[in-house]
């Protein structure tokens, strides 16, 4: 498996993120924003009606969702080079590409598919006229080459915008006019219980339709944490069908409205077993939004630690590591606050614990990742928490991972950023062992950066990079800052084969 499997973490050190999203002076659902440059992203009504008990009204219901949402949903093909050590390993989101060349073979005798065929398929939503199309980032990572395919069966090549492994989310862009697309909805006035269908190309079946309701919100099933060091995950959870090809398609009301994007099955086969999981529509949207302002997303963090206090696990684990009595209840608890945050510039302290984000109450760990998620470096939340048995209420100013409330662009980004991936030390005991004067141990492989593109995975041995020798991530930074052109980076697998390889500084 490219990334080692997440071991059980105690309790969370994830400083809150937010921020998924947003470009501009972003305006949510309930306001227009005449200055926006996103403006044709239209916004649905919000005078949804569930369907009754009559079948034949809610069949009726159906067909006019599905015909507004299947010629708005498109095939994506992903075309990449894959590395020859890459097919015997579990890719972590084939459940949700397939495989489109079939089950027939065993993943270990698998050879390099042929170059004009896709080694991922899945779908994606248009949500404008003039062809941006959002989609998940799993199903476009690693790509030379991205083809769409609208319902029509005219094919287009995209170009990838920007996609964020955090949400899950990408936003493509092909070069056409007049394109039908779906509006967006307000994702946080779904109900539990509220019709829905999902749309896309499950099983490499064009523009398939399957309905079923929303089985519960907010949801954290602990899957983005494969590629990313700070997931969102607040999931739309349903029981219609959603099977491998679906990852990027829509899951809409009875309107035809977006409330989400489908991204992820809960499955032991891989197929479909029951529930499926999509990105909220709000979410999705201002992270498009960020991408298509900024060419990335920008995200404040609270800047605290934090147990869940809903897990039983999470629970037990920290109480035995921490010699603690807490118990299990709702609320999040903090357990660390970061130097230069919002929450310590505030007077957040360890044992406080968190109930409210603004009007949103904090039950869960996934409450509070959907609550901060929507904001942004410089966003003010207010947080309501309990002290010593007692209610209190601040007011926090996110700010991002270095500190500052100040907008990034692509050029902010440090040299580990830009290429995918950070690194620790090795030390000299096991460069001895493996007969090697250097080396850096790769760590947090980010899904389609460029170290993921070049082979190079988690707990993988960076040796020299453009024939220098690094023994340490300041090293690294040291050679490619402010560095333009070809890198040349010499690593060595799990296996201890020694390999050379490149790619162009971003």
């Amino acid at each position: 498996m490219k990334n080692s499997l997440k071991k059980l973490v105690p309790y969370a050190v994830v400083g809150m993120f937010s921020g998924a999203t947003t470009f501009g002076t972003i305006q949510y659902f309930d306001k227009k924003d005449n200055n926006s440059d996103f403006s044709y992203f239209h916004e649905a009504n919000n005078n949804a009606q569930f369907a009754g008990i009559n079948s034949a009204a809610i069949g009726d219901d159906f067909v006019k969702a599905a015909k507004t949402t299947v010629p708005a949903v498109v095939t994506i093909k992903n075309y990449q080079t894959r590395n020859s050590n890459r097919m015997s390993e579990q890719d972590l989101f084939e459940q949700f590409f397939g495989n489109p060349f079939g089950n027939s073979t065993p993943k270990q005798k698998q050879q390099q598919a042929p170059k004009d065929m896709p080694s991922g398929l899945g779908s994606g939503v248009i949500i404008s006229p003039d062809g941006y199309i959002i989609s998940n980032n799993h199903v476009v990572a690693g790509a030379n080459k991205l083809e769409v395919i609208l319902s029509n069966k005219k094919s287009y090549v995209a170009n990838l915008v920007g996609s964020d492994p955090s949400t899950d989310i990408a936003l493509l862009k092909i070069e056409e006019k007049g394109l039908p697309y779906l509006n967006f909805t307000n994702s946080d006035l779904v109900e539990v219980g509220q019709w829905v269908l999902a749309v896309g190309n499950p099983l490499g079946l064009n523009s398939t339709v399957t309905a079923g309701i929303v089985s519960a919100k907010g949801r954290s099933i602990d899957l983005l944490s494969q590629q990313s060091r700070t997931p969102i995950e607040s999931f739309i959870q349903t029981d219609a069908a959603i099977n491998p090809g679906n990852s990027g398609g829509a899951l809409v009301n009875i309107n035809g409205d977006l409330i989400g994007i489908n991204s992820a099955i809960s499955s032991n086969t891989g197929y479909y077993e029951g529930y499926g999981f999509a990105v909220p529509s709000n979410l999705a949207k201002k992270v498009v939004e960020d991408i298509k302002k900024f060419g990335l997303v920008q995200r404040g963090f609270l800047g605290v630690g934090s147990l869940d206090l809903s897990d039983d696990r999470q629970v037990a684990i920290y109480n035995q590591k921490e010699k603690a009595n807490i118990k299990v209840s709702s609320g999040i608890m903090i357990t660390e606050v970061s130097q230069n945050s919002g929450a310590e510039d505030a007077g957040l302290r360890k044992g406080d614990i968190i109930k409210k984000i603004d009007n949103s109450t904090v039950e869960t760990f996934a409450d509070l990742s959907a609550a901060v998620g929507s904001k942004r470096p410089g966003d003010k939340v207010t947080v309501t928490y309990i002290r010593n048995g007692k209610n209190y209420t601040e007011t926090v100013t996110l700010k991002d991972q270095k500190g500052s409330t100040s907008f990034r662009s692509k050029a902010d980004l440090s040299v580990t950023e830009k290429i995918g991936g950070s690194f620790e030390e090795l030390s000299d005991r096991y460069k001895v062992s493996f007969g090697i004067e250097s080396g850096v141990i790769a760590k947090n492989i980010e899904e389609g950066g460029e170290l993921d593109k070049i082979g190079i995975y988690d707990n993988y041995i960076v040796i020299e990079i453009n024939g220098k020798p690094v023994n340490s991530q300041k090293d690294v930074e040291k050679v490619l800052n402010n560095y333009k052109g070809t890198v040349s980076i010499k690593f060595m697998d799990e296996y201890g084969r020694i390999y050379q390889k490149g790619f162009k500084m971003p």
